[in-house]
């Protein structure tokens, strides 16, 4: 028996799947679109002792839009999703954890969004099922 109102487990999921596609994607575009944003991401990569820092910020976004729009459609949802939960990680260890748990309200950047992106992504991962 269906204990959702509205859809099934699955169209849940696959809801779940399509909005975080669509927080990487926009974030991806953000960073192109606004002007002197992919010279700051290089600076604060640079800054933190990464090698060619601007080819860095370039994979990192062409990786949240191509895994983005592909994470959306339903393909190669395991590896995206792990490779989204290490870009996470990645961002929690160097940028969000010294600024704390909460993002807003009560902090400044904290790790809180970044960990229920995990937790969001854990959870399209461990649904096997294609895309229908």
């Amino acid at each position: 028996m269906n204990r959702f109102p509205f859809l099934s487990l699955r169209q849940y999921l696959i809801v779940l799947r399509v909005s975080v596609a669509i927080v990487f994607l926009a974030h991806a575009i953000v960073r192109i679109a606004l002007e002197g944003s992919i010279a700051q991401f290089s600076l604060f990569m640079q800054n933190k002792g990464f090698p060619f820092p601007t080819a860095v910020v370039w994979m990192i976004t062409v990786f949240e839009i191509a895994g983005g729009i592909a994470l959306a459609l339903g393909y190669w949802v395991r590896l995206l999703s792990a490779g989204f939960i290490i870009l996470l990680t990645v961002g929690i260890i160097i940028i969000h954890l010294s600024l704390g748990w909460f993002v807003g309200e009560h902090g400044d950047g904290g790790c809180e969004y970044s960990f229920i992106l995990i937790v969001a992504l854990l959870v399209i991962a461990a649904d096997d099922k294609k895309p229908r």
